[in-house]
């Protein structure tokens, strides 16, 4: 047991920002002091800097187990922390695919094994599992996975009837992917047949195109209607699909919708540079697009930042809109990234800990996650502003597939230390590499 003062911050938490010292004892918040802060075993000065919850990330996928040529748990885990991320939620598209009860089980275990940060994982929906979606312990699975577009290995659930069936079934959110897949194989198509074989990555956009994430999206919010299933549509890329969503506080909401950092910063013009390193399904689309969702962050449309981390080897994204590996790595950048959308005045440092950190903690049901209070987990990040900034690159990239399509990129802010229930997992390029974290809880 051991107690840490973080002395003299700017506390961006709850819709304020406070100047005060948080302490720490062993894995809980002991205290918020705006003046007379105790004395602790450790005090870490960070006058000048800003502290906020650690992030929870509702949407990657650490590829781990079956693909771990390209990320897994420890590799991925220590980018998040890096990026100031405490928690994540993984995806079920591995190597089996996590859609039984033991598959889920075996992830658990894993991560108890290398997981830097706390973490849960989502059950995916097939047509042939509603079995083990009814047995799901609501209190420790953070949700369910549906895919409904173009998905590989028997995912794709998209008919009304299954839907509805899932939909009455479930206890947990449901989280989905919504395109249109008979829309994007005619799409598809006719750009071969244009292009005379795979289209270059300027189609892209074009073939999974705003049509099929509008029908996709709208028809999974029309099944739903009538049930109690809470939908939160992963991803959304268009001004259109926007339209589908309330906005205003996420208390009550059983549509919610993410929004990630990738379609927030670039548009398709930058598919001229980038190529097919910001390919991702859906696909990121025009400047409007880009610049409705950005307004939607500040006006309750979208209710939560995810990251969509999907790493790939460097080889894999070579080829154009058919061959090309569709994601890309993004966990150590994406708080930064939305930091400089701050900067540039699109929301305010309380509205990033809110669309990063309260929100899916209050979305998901996590359990005393989210939050700077006493009583709660001490899942914390330090975060400071340089004029000079940093730039982006192979040295503070952290993942296993050793690229970023925001390699370059200049930013301000910076994620100095992340605390992970109560333990310092990473301090300025350094981890410690003994701490492991917890699996999540929720109440539901």
């Amino acid at each position: 047991m051991s107690t840490t003062l973080i002395r003299d911050a700017k506390v961006i938490n709850e819709g304020q920002v406070l100047q005060a010292s948080v302490l720490i004892d062993d894995e809980i918040i002991e205290g918020i002091y705006t003046s007379n802060a105790p004395e602790a075993d450790t005090v870490v000065d960070a006058q000048g800097r800003w502290l906020m919850p650690g992030a929870i990330d509702d949407h990657v996928h650490f590829r781990d187990p079956g693909l771990t040529h390209k990320a897994d748990m420890t590799t991925e885990s220590r980018a998040a922390v890096a990026g100031g991320v405490t928690t994540v939620f993984d995806m079920p598209n591995c190597i089996p695919q996590t859609v039984t009860l033991e598959a889920l089980e075996d992830k658990f275990l894993r991560a108890a094994e290398c997981c830097f940060v706390n973490h849960s994982f989502y059950l995916g929906a097939t047509h042939d599992n509603i079995d083990q979606i009814e047995k799901i312990d609501a209190s420790h699975v953070c949700g369910i996975k549906l895919f409904m577009g173009s998905s590989t290995g028997g995912m794709l659930l998209d008919d009304r009837e299954s839907l509805r069936t899932l939909f009455r079934a479930a206890t947990v959110p449901v989280a989905v992917h919504c395109e249109e897949t008979s829309i994007i194989n005619a799409n598809m198509e006719r750009y071969m047949q244009e292009c005379g074989g795979d289209p270059p990555i300027q189609y892209h956009p074009l073939i999974r195109s705003e049509e099929a994430c509008y029908a996709s999206t709208s028809k999974a919010l029309e099944v739903a209607a009538g049930t109690n299933v809470h939908l939160h549509i992963l991803h959304v890329t268009t001004a259109r699909e926007l339209e589908l969503f309330k906005g205003g506080p996420i208390e009550g909401k059983q549509f919610t919708a993410e929004a990630c950092p990738a379609h927030l910063w670039f548009t398709d013009a930058d598919y001229e540079s980038k190529g097919t390193f910001i390919k991702c399904n859906p696909a990121i689309k025009t400047v409007a697009d880009r610049d409705a969702l950005r307004h939607a962050l500040t006006n309750g449309q979208i209710d939560v930042v995810g990251t969509d981390h999907a790493p790939h080897l460097f080889l894999e994204k070579q080829g154009g809109c058919k061959t090309a590996a569709s994601g890309m790595p993004v966990l150590p950048y994406s708080l930064p990234v939305m930091l400089e959308l701050a900067d540039q005045g699109f929301l305010s440092l309380t509205d990033v800990v809110r669309l990063m950190c309260h929100n899916p903690a209050q979305l998901f049901g996590v359990r005393e996650r989210g939050f700077i209070r006493k009583g709660y987990k001490a899942d914390l990040t330090l975060i400071s502003h340089s004029d000079q900034g940093w730039t982006a690159g192979p040295l503070n990239n952290h993942t296993k597939c050793a690229w970023s399509p925001f390699e370059g990129q200049l930013f301000h802010w910076k994620v100095d230390s992340t605390w992970v229930n109560g333990h310092a997992v990473y301090n300025n390029g350094e981890f410690d590499n003994s701490i492991h974290g917890q699996q999540v809880t929720f109440l539901r």
